[in-house]
């Protein structure tokens, strides 16, 4: 079998280890699944190659991408490769002033965008920025502008020329050249752009892929930006193994997409099992009588799953609950078992019990974009596996590990990327002398190996009184509540946490209902003395198992949602904690007795 160390050699093994596959890209188009092979992805990303250099690219040159997840992401990735370029991906849901930092910074030949919202906001940038040696191209047809099937067109046109071009750089380009460069999505601050060589990714993809219990024979759903780097090191994953990817239509027809691609899993950061968690349990507020009973019961064992719990009452309990319900979720999601790899931030314990109860197995990683990304992760195939951990280091792929004297996770190896793009001076804040990443986690070892993540460093804050609260770490345990839909920890500098709280309105609702009020929107049911009575008791409950520093004194409760888009969440649904405390300030000042002309701390 063809050896991987480049990234573009995947290609040649996808050639020997299924070459009659097609399927090993699948994309929802209105409502229905377009489908490519594995010769077409071959030749695609060959004509590609020999269209950027007809374009007159030159080695090195940056190829940006800004699209959803889709075929052409991947065919322009292993295009850039075998003409021996650069792929800056971005993320199609940025802002204005993020596409204005970007695309001049990571010094743009080619900018590719994938539909009509994507074009209006980056073709600007694009003309304004580059001036004359712009090259945009379009995924889908946009009047005026060139194609993505131009280029292709274009490639073709040209393989006689360029052809042993590209066989000599597939014996030229090295491993340690970089392969890409990702901009971080940040909480705070401009991005910064990550390089990676073809050897941080490959040695990380094939360290996981080690684990992968799934074969030629399955198909993976893929919904996370492939931009980032967690769900694209996952993508490399599924073809080194010859697994289909199938692209959902949007993150909205998740659930429709899984059933009617009866995939075997799929990527996710926990805001999305928290979703998928909450529908399930709204399933059972909507049943009556024996029903319902029987749900809640299944749904209560499945909380308490455990891998070392396997004594017999427990597996038959688990089996009726099967039949009875579980299996109901599954058929629901396209009717087969399912792994799914939960990144990007701490998951709740009683989602992932919840979901690997009913065979929808949740295996935790951890990683970052400036590692490759996995650090560590519960191993499926060797049941390695520590619920509340991101699992053991994965030492496989040459990654070392350590804690500093404050709890830190430093780490260094094959995975660390090469650098920060134009930027040498951050990259020696965050590499020290010895080689050793901060990664600005705190962490700990539990049962000797297995890696549990406490907290973000920066985000850990201190009260006046001189204690320290780890807002992630109380964050979710109060997100654990069917009442509390999204919260944000704050008290820096002051006598004592309190928080803002978005509550689960569904929840609210059927509370309502059930307690014979008048029908209220989300704005009224906030300034319900009743309901924030209801939502006080629980924070009393939560705050009685946590110690009396940790406790919140206040809260807020509003109707706001928080997303990506209003800018309250990252990209990978991350709280963008510093947004939050402007946009809420007059809040925070209320909460803590400000008047009007004090500054808070």
């Amino acid at each position: 079998m063809k050896e991987v160390t480049r990234i573009f050699d995947i290609l040649d093994r996808l050639m020997e280890l299924c070459p009659n596959k097609d399927d090993i890209f699948a994309r929802k188009c209105d409502g229905k699944w377009e489908k490519y092979s594995v010769k077409e992805y071959v030749e695609i990303s060959h004509a590609l190659a020999y269209a950027f250099l007809a374009l007159d690219l030159k080695p090195h040159d940056k190829i940006v991408t800004v699209t959803n997840n889709r075929a052409e992401w991947n065919f322009m990735d292993m295009g850039a490769a075998l003409a021996g370029m650069i792929h800056v991906p971005v993320y199609p849901i940025l802002s204005l002033e993020n596409y204005q930092y970007i695309i001049p910074h990571s010094d743009a030949k080619l900018v590719l965008v994938g539909n009509d919202s994507i074009y209006q906001r980056v073709a600007p940038v694009v003309y304004d920025n580059i001036s004359e040696n712009a090259l945009l191209y379009t995924a889908n047809p946009i009047e005026g502008e060139k194609t993505f099937a131009d280029l292709l067109e274009l490639g073709r046109k040209n393989k006689s020329r360029f052809e042993a071009t590209v066989e000599q750089n597939k014996k030229n380009i090295s491993q340690h050249d970089v392969a890409t460069i990702i901009y971080t999505s940040g909480t705070t601050g401009l991005p910064k752009g990550v390089m990676l060589s073809h050897r941080n990714l490959i040695q990380n993809f094939k360290g996981h892929a080690a684990m992968q219990i799934r074969d030629v024979s399955h198909r993976m759903l893929s919904f996370l930006p492939l931009c980032h780097i967690y769900e694209r090191s996952l993508n490399y994953e599924y073809q080194f193994l010859g697994v289909s990817t199938y692209y959902a239509e949007n993150i909205g027809t998740i659930a429709v997409d899984l059933k009617d691609s009866h995939a075997d899993g799929f990527c996710a950061v926990p805001r999305v099992m928290e979703m998928m968690y909450d529908k399930l349990r709204a399933v059972g507020k909507d049943l009556k009588g024996l029903k319902r009973t029987i749900y809640e019961w299944a749904f209560d064992l499945a909380e308490k799953f455990d891998y070392q719990n396997t004594n017999f009452w427990y597996k038959l309990k688990n089996k009726i609950a099967d039949i009875l319900v579980y299996s109901k979720w599954r058929d629901n999601l396209g009717g087969h078992e399912m792994l799914i790899v939960s990144g990007g931030s701490s998951i709740q314990e009683r989602i992932i019990r919840l979901f690997t109860a009913a065979k929808m197995y949740i295996f935790e990683g951890y990683g970052l974009t400036e590692t490759s990304p996995v650090i560590a992760v519960n191993n499926p195939k060797e049941m390695l596996i520590k619920i509340g951990t991101v699992g053991k280091v994965l030492k496989s792929a040459g990654v070392e590990v350590k804690l500093a004297e404050d709890g830190e996770i430093l780490t260094k190896g094959d995975c660390l990327m090469k650098g920060y793009y134009k930027d040498p001076h951050y990259t020696a804040e965050v590499i020290d002398a010895e080689g050793w990443f901060h990664t600005g986690d705190i962490g700990e070892f539990v049962e000797g190996d297995f890696l549990k993540i406490t907290d973000r460093k920066k985000e850990i804050f201190k009260l006046s009184g001189g204690k320290y609260i780890a807002p992630q770490l109380i964050e979710n345990i109060f997100k654990a509540s069917p009442l509390i839909e999204n919260l944000m920890v704050v008290g820096a500098n002051e006598k004592y946490a309190s928080a803002v709280i978005i509550p689960n309105f569904t929840y609210l609702k059927y509370w309502a209902i059930k307690h014979n009020m008048p029908q209220l929107d989300n704005e009224q049911l906030v300034q319900n003395e009743q309901v924030i009575a209801r939502v006080q008791r629980e924070i009393d409950q939560i705050n009685a198992t946590l110690s009396p520093h940790e406790q919140l004194k206040r809260v807020k409760i509003i109707a706001d949602e928080w997303s990506i888009q209003t800018g309250e969440l990252s990209p990978t649904l991350k709280l963008r904690r510093k947004i939050i405390y402007e946009k809420y300030d007059k809040l925070f000042r209320q909460i803590y007795g400000y008047s009007e002309g004090d500054a808070a701390k």
